[in-house]
C-alpha cells in the first residue's frame, strides 16, 4: 500500500484547549502507524501549506505530545487567511491540492470554526473534481460556540468558566467597596453575533440580586433608556450593578455599538471599545463611579482554570476525526451530541460539512429572560455542564508548565513559492 501522510492545521482565534484536539489527532494516529505514515502539521495554519512550510510532528517526543493537551494557544501557529470561493481563487486551492500531492498526504484535518469548515469542504470537492483522493475532516473549535449541529464547541467550555468565575470573583470586589466608591462594573467578553460567552457569566448568580445584573446579548437590540433606568435601579436597590456585555452588542437597525469601521481578514467588522462606551453613558447620565475591563485574550487562553469537560471533549473530537477518516468518511465534522435526562452525558456523532459551513448558531430566545437582561433555567441546564470538572496543568515554581514543540519543518520538495 502506497504511504499516507496527514495535515493538521489550526484556524482562526485560537483557545485553551485547541491543542487539546492537536494532541488527540497526533496521539490517534500514531496508533495507526501502519495507515498514518506521519502527521504533517501547517506552521500558521492553512498559510503552512500554500507555502509549503510543513512541521514534521513525528519529530517531537511522547511526552511533548501528551504536553499539548494542558497548553493553551496554538502550538504550530494559527492564522485568519480566509480561502476565497473555488471559482474567485481557484489557484490557491490548487496550490494546496500540489503540496499533498508532493508529501503524500491523503488526511486533512482542519481544526477552526465555521469559515473553516467552508475551507476544508470546498478543499474536499475540488480534489475530488481534480481526482486526487484526499479526506477532509473538520474538528470543531470557537470560543463563541456559534457552530450548528453539534451541542457545543470545544474553547467554549472553558471561556465560560473563566467569565463566569470572573464575574463573581470581580462583583464580590465591587459591592464590598461600593459604599464610598465605584458603583458599576462593566466586563466586556467576546461574541460577535452570538450571547453565549456573556450568557455564561449568567451562572456566577446564586441567588436573587448576585451579579451579574445587566447581560447584554447580540441577539436582543440593545434600548439606551432601558439599560440606563436598569442601571440606576439595580444601583439603587444593591448598592452597585455588574454588567456583562459581548462585544456583539447592537442596535435594532443591526449596528454594532462598538463597530471601529475596519474590517478583519474574514471580512468581519473589526469590534472594540464597547465597555468605555457602557461606561461613558453611565457616566454621563447617572454620574456613577465605573471601572469596565476587556477579557479579550485573556478568557481564551485561560488554561489555568479551562473545564475539565471541555478539554475532554477537544481530545475526543481530535480523536474521532482521524478515526473517522479511517472509516472512509469525508466532508465531515465530528460534533458533540448532548444525551437525555438530568444527567448530563454526551457522545461523539458527525455532521456534513455542507449544513456546517458559514452558519451560526445564536442563543435561543428561550435561554434569555423577558426583559432581555438575563439567563433563563433553560439556558443555566444547558451551560452548567459545560463547565464542570477542573483539568489544573502542572505547576513548577509558582508556574503552569506549558509545552514548546520543536517544530521542525519538513523538506520541501516544490521549486515554486507561493503568494499569499
Amino acid at each position: 500500500m502506497p504511504r499516507k501522510n496527514a495535515f493538521y492545521a489550526q484556524s482562526g482565534g485560537v483557545t485553551a484547549v485547541i491543542n487539546a484536539s492537536a494532541c488527540g489527532v497526533i496521539e490517534t494516529a500514531r496508533k495507526y502507524r501502519g495507515e498514518i505514515s506521519r502527521v504533517y502539521a501547517g506552521r500558521n495554519g492553512i498559510i503552512g501549506a500554500l507555502r509549503e512550510d510543513l512541521i514534521d510532528t513525528s519529530k517531537e517526543s511522547t511526552a511533548a505530545i501528551r504536553g499539548l493537551a494542558s497548553t493553551p494557544a496554538g502550538a504550530f501557529g494559527s492564522c485568519r487567511h480566509k480561502l476565497r470561493g473555488l471559482e474567485e481563487n481557484r489557484a490557491e486551492y490548487e496550490r494546496l491540492i500540489e503540496v499533498f500531492r508532493a508529501h503524500e498526504i491523503h488526511y486533512f484535518f482542519y481544526n477552526g470554526g465555521g469559515d473553516s469548515a467552508d475551507t476544508c469542504l470546498k478543499v474536499s470537492q475540488l480534489s475530488e473534481a481534480m481526482g486526487y483522493p484526499l479526506q477532509a475532516i473538520h474538528i470543531p473549535k470557537t470560543i463563541d460556540n456559534d457552530l450548528p449541529l453539534t451541542d457545543c464547541c470545544p474553547g467554549f467550555g472553558s471561556v465560560a468558566k473563566y467569565v463566569a468565575i470572573s464575574t463573581k470573583e470581580a462583583a464580590l470586589d465591587v459591592a464590598s467597596m461600593c459604599e464610598t466608591s465605584t458603583k458599576v462594573f462593566i466586563l466586556e467578553v467576546m461574541g460577535r453575533h452570538a450571547g453565549w460567552i456573556a450568557a455564561a457569566s449568567g451562572l456566577a448568580a446564586e441567588e436573587e440580586g448576585d451579579a451579574p445584573h445587566i447581560i447584554l446579548f447580540p441577539e436582543i437590540a440593545f434600548d439606551r433608556d432601558k439599560f440606563l433606568k436598569r442601571v440606576g435601579d439595580t444601583v439603587k436597590n444593591q448598592g452597585y450593578c455588574v454588567i456583562v456585555a459581548s462585544e456583539g452588542t447592537q442596535y435594532e437597525d443591526g449596528s454594532f455599538l462598538a463597530e471601529s469601521g475596519l474590517k478583519d481578514a474574514f471580512g468581519h467588522s473589526q469590534l472594540g471599545g464597547l465597555a468605555p462606551t457602557l461606561a461613558q453613558m453611565v457616566k454621563d447620565e447617572l454620574g456613577y463611579k465605573y471601572h469596565w475591563a476587556v477579557a479579550d485574550y485573556l478568557q481564551r487562553s485561560a488554561r489555568h482554570i479551562a473545564s475539565l469537560t471541555d478539554v475532554k471533549q477537544a481530545y475526543d473530537l481530535g480523536e474521532a476525526a482521524v478515526e473517522l477518516a479511517l472509516q472512509g468518511k469525508n466532508a465531515i465534522m465530528p460534533c458533540i451530541v448532548r444525551g437525555k435526562g438530568q444527567r448530563y452525558r454526551w457522545t461523539i456523532g458527525e455532521a456534513p460539512l455542507e449544513q456546517v459551513a458559514n452558519r451560526e448558531k445564536k442563543m435561543p430566545r428561550n435561554f434569555i429572560t423577558g426583559n432581555g437582561f438575563g439567563i433563563t433555567a433553560a439556558a443555566r441546564e444547558y451551560l452548567e455542564p459545560l463547565i464542570q470538572g477542573e483539568s489544573y496543568p502542572e505547576y513548577s515554581k509558582g508556574m503552569p508548565k506549558y509545552v514548546r514543540l520543536k517544530n521542525v519543518p519538513v523538506p520541501r520538495k516544490l521549486d515554486t513559492d507561493f503568494d499569499i
